[in-house]
């Protein structure tokens, strides 16, 4: 199938913070791909816009149920480009967060061994966050918090067990 020859429209840099808004408010309708598509146009005029590139990370966490490649490198791969070291450690822990729930709600064998080990690593980033947080800004001990009740609710989220036994042999 051809696609009609268009072009991307270019935004205006006056209309980032309209169109800042209408990327928050279509996350919070769940739909994704249009607030990604926002994000990009955005992105395209200022390309260091911070609240752009979190919005980004946040959608693109939003596809991890449904297709979670490449939603999960592009989401990575965002990472440097925010402002400071505490940004970039609390959104790769809430990457980690996201995809352990994606990994645990797929349901497939295993699926609580494989998010245990994502929660921790996001667990260690909350940590670090945490401790480069000013006292006002408690986001990443809400979020280690959260993690911590579901760890605690599903008992099947859980470390991989180690089979000690001996193999059988004839």
């Amino acid at each position: 199938m051809e696609l009609p020859d268009h072009e991307l429209k270019r935004l205006g840099s006056e209309s980032i913070p309209e169109a800042l808004e209408k990327a928050y408010h279509y996350r919070l309708l769940n739909e994704p791909l249009e607030a990604e598509s926002i994000c990009l146009d955005i992105l395209e005029v200022d390309p260091e816009n911070g609240e752009a590139l979190i919005i980004l990370i946040l959608a693109l966490t939003d596809h991890f149920s449904k297709r979670l490649q490449p939603a999960y490198r592009d989401a990575r791969a965002l990472l440097e480009r925010l402002p400071d070291d505490y940004s970039k450690m609390y959104y790769e822990g809430l990457i980690f967060e996201r995809r352990a729930k994606a990994s645990f709600h797929a349901g497939q064998p295993a699926s609580g061994h494989v998010a245990y080990g994502w929660f921790q690593r996001a667990l260690k980033c909350f940590d670090a966050a945490s401790k480069m947080s000013p006292a006002e800004n408690a986001d990443a001990d809400l979020r280690w918090n959260t993690v911590i009740r579901i760890l605690e609710r599903y008992p099947e989220i859980c470390p991989t067990p180690v089979d000690l036994s001996e193999p059988y042999l004839e």
